[in-house]
């Protein structure tokens, strides 16, 4: 029994899924990636920059979307068939990073430079909605 069947976590099967899937994702280091709170400014509130280290992947062979609730980065490199290694060190790989995003969070913009691809979002303040009931008498 997990803390989201609880009676008092109505409507939480969701994350619980998404917990699941992130708890599997969490256990692949490549590639490493960094996540940081940038300063507010005036024109714009919590900025979020997630960094991966992408050395080797030019801008054709990355992509970055949002899937449903997630912001996905793939990295493709193909072999070069035309080259003939003495030593291999550096192997083409690919990669998929998948972050769960919070409900409202906006993608400002992704950049590229020096091996570094770096990516931010926007939270919004949230607006405060205060709703009142009415209770009917039942009749």
């Amino acid at each position: 029994m997990s803390a989201f069947s609880s009676p008092f976590m109505l409507g939480f099967d969701d994350i619980e899924r998404v917990l699941d899937r992130v708890s599997k994702a969490a256990n692949d280091g490549y590639p490493p990636y960094n996540i940081e709170r940038l300063p507010k400014t005036e024109d714009q509130g919590d900025v979020i920059r997630i960094t991966l280290a992408v050395a080797g992947f030019t801008r054709e062979q990355l992509e970055v979307s949002v899937e449903e609730s997630q912001l996905v980065i793939r990295g493709r490199q193909v072999d070069d068939k035309t080259r003939q290694y003495l030593h291999r060190g550096i192997a083409a790989r690919q990669f998929q990073r998948a972050f769960v995003l919070a409900e409202g969070i906006e993608i400002l913009g992704a950049d590229l430079k020096d091996g570094l691809l770096s990516i931010d979002l926007a939270r919004p303040e949230p607006e405060r909605v205060i709703r009142k009931i009415e209770i009917s008498s039942g009749e």
